[in-house]
C-alpha cells in the first residue's frame, strides 16, 4: 500500500486530490495538511511515499516543505502543485529538492501519471518548457544557488509578508526573537530592501503569498 499525504488550505482541493489518489486500490490517504508546519508534522508522523503539497500555503510554502523533509532525511517525494508557470519558481523548485511539478489546471489529467512517476524514482514535469528548465538549472546551479534566500530566510519573510511581528515568528519557528531579526537583516541585505513594505511587495511578487 502507497501511503499519500495530501497538503492543501481548500478543503476542496484536498477532497478531490484524495478521490483522484483514491482510485487506486493500493493508494490510501494517509493524511491531511491545511498549511505547511502541519505537512511537515504529518510526514514525520505518517512517513509518505509521496507528499502532494501546494506551493501556497500559510505559514510555510510547499517548497519550504520540501526542504524541511529534506533536512529531516525522510524518504518522501513532493510533488508540488501551482497556479504559477514561471521560470524562477521552477528553480527555486528544484533546489529545494522537488521532483514532481503539477499545475492545478493540469491535476485532473496528469495527477495519477505524476505520482506513479515518483513512485518509479523518476521526476515528473507537465511540459517541455519545464524540463529544459531542469536541465538549465542543473547547468548553473552553483550560480543560482548563492543567490538565493536560505530556507529558514524565506519562511520569515512569508511570514512577515502575512502580518507576524518577530516575537509571533519567533514562536511560530521556535526561533528565539534575536535569531528571527537575524534572518529578517540578513534577508533584506540579500536583496537590497531597507523595509517591511519592500519586503511584503518581495513576498507578493514571489507568490509567497497572496496580494
Amino acid at each position: 500500500m502507497k501511503r499519500i499525504l495530501v497538503a492543501d488550505d481548500h478543503e476542496v482541493v484536498r477532497s478531490g486530490l484524495r478521490a483522484i489518489v483514491e482510485t487506486r486500490s493500493n493508494w490510501i490517504v494517509c493524511g491531511e495538511a491545511i498549511n505547511g508546519e502541519q505537512a511537515v508534522a504529518l510526514a514525520l508522523e505518517t512517513r509518505p511515499d509521496i507528499a502532494i503539497i501546494d506551493y501556497s500555503m500559510p505559514l510555510m510554502n510547499g517548497l519550504a516543505v520540501s526542504r524541511r523533509l529534506r533536512s529531516l532525511h525522510l524518504r518522501t517525494e513532493v510533488l508540488v502543485l501551482t497556479m504559477h508557470e514561471t521560470e524562477e519558481l521552477l528553480t527555486e523548485a528544484i533546489s529545494a529538492g522537488v521532483r514532481g511539478f503539477l499545475f492545478k489546471s493540469d491535476a485532473r489529467k496528469h495527477l495519477i501519471s505524476a505520482i506513479e512517476a515518483l513512485l518509479d524514482g523518476k521526476p515528473y514535469f507537465t511540459s517541455v518548457l519545464l524540463e529544459k528548465l531542469l536541465h538549465e538549472y542543473q547547468v548553473n546551479a552553483r550560480n543560482q544557488s548563492a543567490r538565493l534566500l536560505t530556507s529558514r530566510e524565506q519562511n520569515v519573510v512569508q511570514l512577515i509578508a502575512e502580518g507576524h511581528t518577530n516575537r509571533s515568528i519567533s514562536a511560530i519557528l521556535k526561533l528565539s526573537v534575536k535569531t528571527v531579526e537575524t534572518h529578517r537583516a540578513s534577508a533584506m541585505r540579500k536583496l537590497g530592501m531597507s523595509s517591511t513594505a519592500e519586503l511584503v511587495r518581495y513576498a507578493i511578487r514571489k507568490k509567497l503569498v497572496s496580494p
